[in-house]
């Protein structure tokens, strides 16, 4: 997108005031959202943004200036408001670029615009009628359909050229039910990185109909038990714990700063042996998955566990050079160019265990089975979360039988990896709907087998139970 004539004068005049490293970092954003309520099409809305930052590093000072014009002054001013923002002693100059390519094959194969706005809309006028047309008891329906596709460059003054092609579809339903005075509301989506061949391969009528029938066995749902008991959480989706809870805590700067529950823990047991959990950006087609990211370094599976040993962290280009780390394990990521990268999480799962999930279930004579959950919140620095259960039901005598409501799962992140003493064969990753916050938006996936809990505290109402 900029002549590498203009990349190196970008890069020369970032370094004028001592830096030893200078980056250049180019974006280009395109998107379509569509909203549907109450059966009319409420917002179609196309953006499109670019930008560039430029970044130069004094030691483990960095400094960052930004622009949404691409044209050469506007780069230069850039270069030079982060270049005077310190001064280093380095004489470092820009290496000959070279482009390096990536292995990974993320293809897309219906793009975007083989489909019409109209009958994109379309799809979700169709989902509407049908999901209102399933239960009288059906009394909202929303509907969204989402697509991005956003190209990047980075480019350094050691020689880095490599680039990026990040396409993203997503659609989601979201369906209330009500029985008198009782209202339950579930959502049904899915999305990935991918083109719109998701459509052909996922039925959004199908699982906006399955969210329906979610809220209506809800209505009749008993009020939620309270105090101690055993959990039992789904795959899939379930993953959002571990991802909270303790991923964000394997993330380097947490580490290098000690915020973290798991600093100075490499090679120590912080989980059941029966664990093993990873980072890996190098899925096709889900959320969390680059080819390079945000520092331009190559995507990577990172395993953070293994056999409930600690093995390793999450680090960016900055936290690696702070630690003076041979390389980074490619997870610095950022929202835009207005923002400085950082240690985030890709596709992070807990991986496939022994156990059958449905003896996981049988083994379990009393306890809650938690099929899907709605928002949260942890705090990173010791990993105490909070949880609410959207669909769940009671264990009785190995046997699932009474949905309940008003669930919410209270712990701590790290205990409970240690406490985890069942992990089922059916690892699954999310429906591809994932964005994490950490002061910036990004998307994630998260995954995880079955896996069974002995003691959690569970919120409820009913302390009958």
């Amino acid at each position: 997108m900029i002549p590498i004539d203009v990349v190196k004068r970008v890069l020369t005049e970032a370094l004028r005031t001592g830096g030893d490293l200078a980056e250049l970092y180019v974006e280009n954003q395109t998107t379509l959202d569509l909203r549907m309520d109450d059966s009319k099409l409420e917002s179609a809305t196309r953006g499109e943004d670019q930008g560039a930052g430029v970044r130069v590093f004094f030691g483990n000072l960095v400094t960052y200036a930004y622009t949404d014009s691409l044209d050469e002054a506007s780069l230069i001013n850039a270069a030079r408001a982060a270049a005077a923002a310190a001064k280093g002693t380095s004489t470092r100059q820009v290496v000959d670029l070279s482009l390096r390519k990536s292995s990974l094959n993320f293809k897309i194969e219906k793009p975007f615009d083989s489909m019409s706005i109209a009958a994109k809309a379309s799809l979700l006028s169709e989902a509407d009628v049908a999901v209102r047309a399933h239960s009288p008891f059906i009394k909202q329906v929303g509907a969204r359909y989402g697509e991005e596709n956003r190209r990047v460059w980075v480019y350094n003054s050691d020689g880095l050229q490599v680039e990026d092609d990040r396409s993203f579809v997503e659609v989601r339903g979201m369906v209330t039910a009500q029985k008198g005075q009782v209202l339950q509301t579930a959502i049904g989506a899915f999305g990935g990185q991918l083109g719109l061949e998701l459509l052909d391969h996922r039925d959004f009528i199908a699982e906006i109909t399955k969210a329906a029938d979610d809220a209506i066995q809800m209505l009749d749902a008993r009020p939620a038990p309270a105090g101690e008991m055993t959990v039992v959480m789904c795959n899939g989706w379930g993953g959002v714990l571990f991802h909270e809870a303790c991923g964000h805590q394997m993330e380097a700067d947490f580490i290098n700063k000690g915020q973290s529950a798991y600093a100075g823990k490499v090679g120590q047991k912080v989980a059941n042996p029966i664990i093993n959990a990873f980072d890996d950006g190098t899925i096709p087609g889900r959320r969390g998955s680059l080819r390079f990211d945000d520092d331009g370094t190559s995507s990577q599976r990172t395993q953070l566990i293994k056999d409930g040993i600690l093995t390793d962290y999450m680090y960016d280009l900055v936290e690696a050079r702070r630690i003076n780390r041979a390389s980074s394990t490619g997870n610095g990521r950022r929202e835009s160019y207005r923002h400085l990268p950082m240690p985030r999480m890709t596709n992070t799962f807990i991986d496939a265990g022994p156990h059958d999930p449905e003896e996981i279930i049988r083994s379990t004579p009393k306890g809650i089975y938690v099929q899907q959950m709605a928002g949260g919140q942890a705090e990173i620095s010791k990993g105490d979360f909070v949880f609410n259960a959207t669909v769940a039901y009671l264990i009785e005598d190995g046997k699932l039988t009474t949905p309940i409501r008003g669930a919410t799962m209270m712990g701590n992140g790290p205990k409970v990896l240690q406490e985890i003493d069942m992990v089922g064969t059916d690892l699954a990753l999310d429906p591809g709907m994932g964005t994490c916050g950490k002061g910036q938006s990004a998307r994630v996936s998260v995954g995880q087998p079955t896996v069974r809990i002995p003691l959690v505290m569970v919120g409820g109402t009913d302390e009958s139970a």
